[in-house]
């Protein structure tokens, strides 16, 4: 039998006392943090949630996230945690895919109305049996938590993989118990340490690499409400904050943020003893650069959500290649294949896919995707990757993303970071745009560097001199931002 709440549960017993959250003068023990999940397990199963239930959880980076996932999952249930930023049917849909039986949803605010539209979606979903709102009172109870199997389902998240609509990853407790350990000793997570989170919790990044390890180690958790590169500073510096995970567009954010010298940088450097990044391949440039000013070492790895998500890590005891999102971690396979599935040579592209205690069960109610997802054994990604002499992994781009001009396979990311080498240049996406001729043609949005005002059609000449004549961007358009998603991500779908 095994449960993942015992993250939770063990921490309580051993660190009573010890500060599992802090949100602005806020505090809350992990005696406190368990006893509020014992109180909501028991109110769901007062109301019949139990082992084969999905409760969906709509709820921003507040104290109230942490005490409603594992309450669910000490009723035995199953735990749905969804972006906040989802309109009135994306959630409907959710609820509905998923067959949820409750939906705990928050109130939001003026700005993001998230009560209104969480009523409003389940209304929308019959099959939904519950609407609880995160504030309304819960009253004190002790509850014994309900066992599982450590194949039983713990949570489900939800992704758009590479294909249709979005699908139900269903994470194992044995998959979720497995990451955070490794991601505990990759990161070398200590009970002393204090872990800012800026990430969504509703993400797999945050949820499991930051939260779940952050209180596998009865660490600290400073939650941020979002994320802003002044607040991050401040949190950083007033609560001696030692451990940061982010997506490179935060790294970009906090390096180009211009009241960055109004805090202490020394000593949030001081202190810092490691960065880690992930959800999308980082520009070498920002990782330098990033480095440099902040004085600390950034290590990369690479997961997705079907992947619990540790797949690859920078490890902190061998060598550190930038640019590489490291080498597989304990207990997973990888391996870079061709379309038919055979390995390719060293240092040849491929599809990246994974085999081992990572990988999900399989998509929600969806045999046949899971099936073709999880051919032969292993988990097609849709990512395409490399490997160098040493087993060093390399994700050169999405599948779904990779360009073809002219019949000529071009690789975004290879792009941008190029790009982003200019030095009137800070931040750069390139797409695909139709074009009669060659199929696609590439574009290039690009976020000037500060005080820069660079002449478009010199960017594609310069872009020109230093790539094949396939590669470079015949268009280039400059922005004053680009669209970013719930994580931090570049959404390039959204680009046009």
């Amino acid at each position: 039998m095994l449960s993942l709440a015992t993250i939770l549960e063990t921490s309580a017993r051993d660190r009573p006392d010890g500060t599992a959250i802090v949100q602005g003068p806020a505090r809350m023990s992990y005696r406190e943090l368990d006893a509020r999940a014992q109180a909501v397990a028991a109110h769901l199963a007062g109301r019949g949630i139990g082992p084969g239930d999905i409760v969906a959880l709509a709820c921003p980076n507040i104290p109230a996230f942490p005490a409603f996932y594992f309450g669910v999952l000490k009723a035995g249930a199953t735990v749905l945690p969804v972006s906040i930023l989802l309109k009135r049917g994306e959630l409907a849909y959710l609820l509905n895919d998923s067959g949820a039986k409750a939906l705990v949803c928050h109130e939001g605010s003026a700005e993001l109305p998230l009560g209104a539209v969480g009523r409003a979606a389940f209304d929308d979903a019959p099959v939904c049996e519950h609407f609880i709102e995160v504030d309304a009172p819960v009253p004190e109870a002790c509850f014994d938590t309900v066992q599982r199997n450590p194949d039983d389902t713990a949570v489900v998240l939800y992704t758009s993989g590479t294909t249709g609509r979005p699908k139900g990853a269903m994470l194992t407790h044995a998959n979720l118990l497995m990451n955070v350990q490794l991601c505990v000793d990759l990161v070398e997570v200590r009970p002393d340490d204090v872990v800012l989170v800026a990430l969504p919790l509703f993400h797999v990044f945050g949820q499991v690499v930051q939260m779940l390890a952050a209180f596998r180690m009865a660490a600290t958790m400073v939650l941020a409400p979002r994320f802003e590169p002044g607040l991050c500073l401040g949190l950083m510096e007033s609560e001696e904050v030692t451990l940061f995970s982010g997506v490179p567009t935060m790294l970009w954010a906090l390096l180009n943020y211009p009241d960055a010298e109004r805090h202490d940088l020394a000593a949030i450097a001081s202190r810092l003893r490691h960065v880690t990044v992930g959800g999308a391949s980082t520009p070498v440039e920002i990782l330098r650069a990033f480095e440099e000013k902040f004085d600390v070492t950034v290590l990369e790895g690479y997961g997705l959500s079907e992947t619990s998500p540790g797949v690859s890590f920078n490890r902190r005891d061998r060598e550190r290649k930038v640019g590489s999102v490291g080498l597989p971690v304990w207990g997973v396979e990888v391996r870079v294949v061709d379309p038919d599935d055979n390995p390719v040579p060293v240092g040849e592209p491929g599809e990246v896919v994974v085999r081992g205690h990572c990988v999900m069960k399989g998509y929600l109610g969806r045999p046949e995707e899971t099936a073709e997802v999880l051919r032969g054994g292993w988990f097609h990604t849709g990512d395409i990757g490399r490997f160098d002499e040493d087993g060093y992994i390399y994700i050169v781009d999405r599948l779904k993303e990779m360009i073809i001009r002219g019949g000529f396979n071009v690789y975004p990311r290879e792009v941008e970071e190029l790009l982003v080498t200019h030095p009137e240049v800070s931040l750069a996406a390139v797409v695909g745009v139709p074009d009669e001729r060659y199929g696609e043609e590439i574009k290039a949005y690009i976020v000037p560097a500060a005080g820069a005002e660079p002449d478009p059609d010199a960017i594609a000449v310069w872009a020109r001199e230093r790539l094949a004549g396939y590669k470079y961007p015949r268009i280039v358009e400059l922005r004053e931002s680009l669209p970013l998603g719930a994580t931090g991500k570049i959404l390039k779908r959204d680009l046009g």
